[in-house]
């Protein structure tokens, strides 16, 4: 059981049977009355994010997760395929577990997996990769006064915007926080 008050982003809860990982909270102490706790709360079977408000004090039951270290290996279709790096055991998880941060994934990624069950429910990605450039805009001379970015897209269809020196076949690193450009790679 966890208290409302010490919720934070990636908890994983079990409510009315369902299990749901924490997005966000939001802490309310007004000047008088009970301390509140605010979360916007995914529901890992469906995708769907509902906020949810708690007093401070209301406790919870929170689901005993497993992390494993494990390999990206490959894409069927909506199926994604890891292996643990230490037993060597295969799993897969469903493409939309992912979401937008599917266009991280790569052949041979090692990333750590959440189980609920022997059921992979959430995952947590290296801070930053580096990709290759696959596709960028042309740079325009004298274009340097007032916007001095251009959008790329990457081997792994990940979209954002990146310096102007930045050319189709470098190699960059992008923060998987935010997707940002973080530099050469």
């Amino acid at each position: 059981m966890i208290s409302a008050g010490d919720l934070k982003k990636g908890v994983t809860l079990k409510i009315d049977g369902n299990l749901y990982r924490v997005v966000n909270t939001t802490y309310h102490n007004p000047g008088r009355g009970a301390a509140s706790m605010t979360a916007n709360l995914m529901d890992i079977r469906t995708g769907n994010v509902n906020k949810k408000v708690w007093t401070a004090e209301e406790r919870l039951e929170d689901a005993y997760v497993e992390n494993e270290d494990c390999e990206y290996l490959y894409r069927d279709s909506d199926t994604l395929h890891f292996m643990n790096i230490q037993t060597y055991d295969q799993y897969e998880a469903n493409a939309t577990l992912f979401g937008d941060d599917i266009h991280y994934l790569k052949e041979g990624l090692q990333l750590q997996l959440k189980f609920y069950e022997n059921r992979p429910i959430d995952y947590e990605l290296p801070t930053t990769l580096s990709f290759t450039v696959a596709e960028a805009e042309v740079a325009v001379v004298g274009n340097s006064a007032g916007n001095v970015t251009k959008r790329v897209v990457t081997d792994s269809g990940l979209s954002l915007v990146v310096p102007l020196f930045i050319n189709v076949g470098e190699t960059i690193k992008v923060d998987t926080r935010d997707g940002s450009y973080v530099g050469r790679g």
